[in-house]
């Protein structure tokens, strides 16, 4: 694979997360440059929800409402405050990209931030003294915390007003979630798609496309982690047909290596052209050489098409598995990382670090070393086929990441990240004097 004109961009659909990137599409960008293959990547999802929650998008928000005859309550005082709202929105953004820390004090006085019913849970916490009732979750000093709970419930509030009166189905994370998640047929995600675009589908749409436009990419890799990025991912593989038809949308992830291993519908190919299982490296080089026409369809590994005669048709040539040492770097090149929103909705701090702060995420190692739990479907690939790396090399990428993001905090994505591996791994730390911090999954055990 040496054709650096070909370029494949990868792309992270809405919903997963707002507070750092998902680590999918950093991890087979990272590769195939490796590889020597022209690969970039971007992130829809934030990109749809910086474009909403922006004064344009309030403003496309309230011209819709205005055209309904009836709203629901809390659209009303969205209207009401509509000038607040309005007035608000950019510095309240600003502030949970680590932009403008000294809007806390503001935010805390509780008079510059319209309040919806979300903030009506504080309304249980009462300080008999007088003091203030959130003293307990952030003290005396935890004024940046505590504004980065305040703006959140905000920004919650303006979601629960998109759901009422523009697209029933959105939310931060779980957006149309209930479209993918164990449904037996392809028929609600079908109906969906099939449906006029609400103003979040047009942002979505321009988006796809404004990013397609500016990367004209040979090939288009869609990364869907979970139930809640299918419906986004789709629409986007939807536009990108209806305008560049010649361009193969290829779709894997998480949710496909889960959800998707029993493919039987030919409609999902509608919209896209190649489905992939598992470990994306080894299907992606093949599939990769397949499209520049150095090998045969039937050489593809561990991918679905749609065949000739129309239906699906699942190809796995045995070809061994890249190595997990050998599969690069994770790079976050070409995604925004001061743009990411800083959330904080749990005042539970272990909670909170899923949402709070931008997270480079790294795999200790691939799969896990324990599989034998009975909640885990060991057969899967992520999970059955364990394979680490040194210590060395995991500091080298370590170093690396630091030295492209400038960021030291680590989310070791591993399902129960392995108690040999972290040994070692904090005795490399230790040797090259090399500081991070990092939390994780584990296994709780005498080991640890």
């Amino acid at each position: 694979m040496s054709n650096v004109s070909f370029r494949v961009l990868s792309l992270i659909p809405p919903m997963t997360q707002l507070n750092t990137p998902y680590p999918s599409t950093a991890y087979i960008t990272g590769f195939l440059r490796s590889r020597q293959v022209d690969a970039v990547q971007a992130d829809i999802a934030l990109g749809l929800v910086l474009a909403l929650f922006s004064t344009e998008g309030l403003d496309a928000i309230a011209a819709e409402i205005e055209s309904q005859e009836a709203v629901t309550e809390r659209v009303a005082l969205f209207m009401e405050q509509f000038a607040r709202y309005k007035s608000t929105i950019t510095p309240t953004l600003r502030f949970l990209q680590g932009k403008d820390s000294t809007l806390a004090h503001r935010i805390n006085l509780r008079n510059f931030l319209p309040e919806g019913p979300r903030f009506e849970g504080l309304d249980v916490y009462v300080d008999e003294d007088g003091g203030d009732p959130l003293a307990w979750a952030f003290g005396a000093l935890g004024s940046q915390d505590k504004a980065r709970h305040l703006a959140t419930l905000y920004l919650n509030d303006l979601a629960d007003v998109v759901r009422d009166a523009i697209d029933p189905r959105f939310e931060f994370v779980r957006y149309a979630e209930s479209l993918a998640g164990s449904q037996p047929t392809f028929d609600p995600l079908s109906d969906a798609l099939a449906q006029p675009f609400t103003l979040v589908d047009r942002l979505l749409v321009d988006l796809s496309l404004q990013t397609f436009k500016q990367h004209q990419p040979q090939v288009v890799l869609l990364s869907v982690p979970f139930p809640g990025a299918v419906y986004a991912a789709l629409r986007i593989a939807q536009a990108v047909k209806a305008h560049y038809p010649g361009t193969p949308i290829v779709l894997g992830g998480g949710y496909v290596n889960t959800e998707l291993r029993e493919l039987s519908d030919p409609r999902l190919f509608d919209y896209v052209d190649f489905v992939t299982l598992d470990a994306g490296e080894r299907p992606l080089l093949a599939l990769l050489e397949h499209l520049q026409g150095k090998r045969g369809q039937s050489r593809l590994v561990r991918t679905f098409i749609r065949n000739a005669q129309g239906q699906v048709q699942y190809i796995n040539l045995a070809e061994a598995d890249v190595p997990f040492s050998e599969v690069g770097t994770p790079t976050w090149d070409g995604l925004p990382l001061n743009s990411y929103l800083s959330l904080l909705d749990m005042l539970n701090p272990m909670h909170r670090l899923w949402s709070d702060g931008r997270w480079n995420k790294l795999t200790v190692a691939h799969g896990c070393y324990w599989k034998k739990c009975s909640f885990c479907d060991v057969s899967l690939d992520y999970i059955s086929r364990y394979e680490g790396t040194t210590a060395t090399e995991l500091v080298n990428r370590i170093e690396s990441i630091v030295a492209e993001t400038g960021q030291t905090g680590f989310h070791f994505v591993d399902e129960a990240a392995p108690p040999k591996a972290l040994k070692a791994l904090a005795a490399e730390l230790q040797e090259r004097n090399v500081s991070i911090s990092w939390w994780g999954n584990i296994r709780f055990e005498k080991s640890i």
